[in-house]
């Protein structure tokens, strides 16, 4: 079910909708890429919706349906632990959604609350590049990583996959990126 985190009614018209729920797995991004002094209110405010607070507005309406074993997945990203020239807003709201993860596994414990935090992966999101430019960011960010590789859809499906079904994992935010830190 696709859901608008930014507003709250299309939030309690889905949990109307749903009844009865496992899990909850949140993408919302509106990544807003530009330097400091180039930041735009509403980007800024558009990032956090998506990133903290959407997934704390569908937290608060979807818990109460989700039985002691379900779990809300966020989505964090790997610039929240590699700072980068114009990804600021990026950055601190990928961190954000990380310690939004830690807090509303404490609340809502016994229901798992994790976070993934992606690194480049070739997901589509880098098709509007020219070719050459793509290829070059690809190869960039393999060399950055230990696995020497960008990631696929199926690296990250296969975590969130795997958080659904771990039932002693809460609070964390699991690192998808070829080990981009350790580089």
């Amino acid at each position: 079910m696709r859901i608008d985190v930014a507003d709250e009614e299309s939030i309690r018209v889905a949990v109307a909708a749903v009844g009865r729920i496992d899990h909850v797995v949140v993408t919302a991004s509106a990544p807003h890429n530009v330097p400091v002094t180039e930041v735009e209110r509403d980007g800024i405010v558009a990032a956090f919706d998506a990133k903290v607070i959407g997934p704390l507005l569908l937290a608060k309406h979807f818990a109460p349906l989700l039985p002691p074993t379900g779990s809300i997945t966020l989505f964090s990203g790997v610039v929240a632990g590699k700072p980068a020239p114009g990804k600021v807003v990026m950055g601190v709201a990928n961190g954000a959604a990380s310690f939004l993860a830690s807090h509303l596994a404490r609340e809502l414990a016994p229901v798992r609350v994790n976070a993934v935090s992606p690194g480049i992966v070739d997901s589509g999101a880098w098709d509007g590049l020219e070719a050459q430019a793509r290829a070059g960011l690809f190869a960039g960010a393999s060399a950055g990583t230990l696995a020497g590789r960008v990631g696929t859809p199926d690296d990250v499906v296969a975590t969130v996959l795997w958080l659904l079904g771990s039932g002693f994992v809460s609070g964390e935010t699991i690192r998808v990126s070829g080990g981009a830190e350790h580089r």
